[in-house]
């Protein structure tokens, strides 16, 4: 897709339900950070409605994407990068420690080879595996 520092990248976003099943997952390059790519992610969701909280890392953790949620009805949950204007409390970075679904989706994913490395040269073939290995997942789980 997009060359990086160290040659071509590849980034997959994903999102997950509360049982750590995608609901949403696409690619884009390695050089957009991640808070960019969330809105492109809402539109390779699988199902219609929109979730009610989002549990991310600090990375997430900017003004523009906390307006752009609430105004979607979504809360951002993720923890406070070193600022002025913190945006949460405490109470709600309890549903952070749930965060961990993501990584076991992730760690999931990685089981699959094609998935773990990407040697297609297409991005188009790339994501068809990505989602033939969601497909995959989401049969195991059934």
């Amino acid at each position: 897709m997009g060359k990086t520092r160290r040659g071509k990248g590849t980034k997959i976003m994903a999102m997950v339900d509360a049982q750590g099943l995608p609901i949403a997952i696409c690619t884009a390059s390695a050089s957009p950070n991640e808070v960019t790519l969330v809105q492109l992610l809402f539109e390779f969701m699988l199902i219609v409605a929109t979730p009610l909280k989002l549990v991310a890392d600090k990375a997430y953790d900017s003004d523009r994407l906390d307006d752009q949620l609430q105004e979607q009805g979504t809360e951002l949950i993720a923890p406070n990068r070193a600022r002025r204007r913190q945006t949460q409390d405490g109470r709600p970075l309890r549903r952070y420690r749930r965060r961990w679904k993501i990584e076991r989706f992730f760690a999931w994913l990685q089981s699959f080879r094609k998935v773990t490395t990407r040697w297609d040269y297409h991005i188009v073939n790339f994501l068809a595996f990505v989602r033939l290995a969601c497909v995959v997942i989401l049969m195991r789980y059934l």
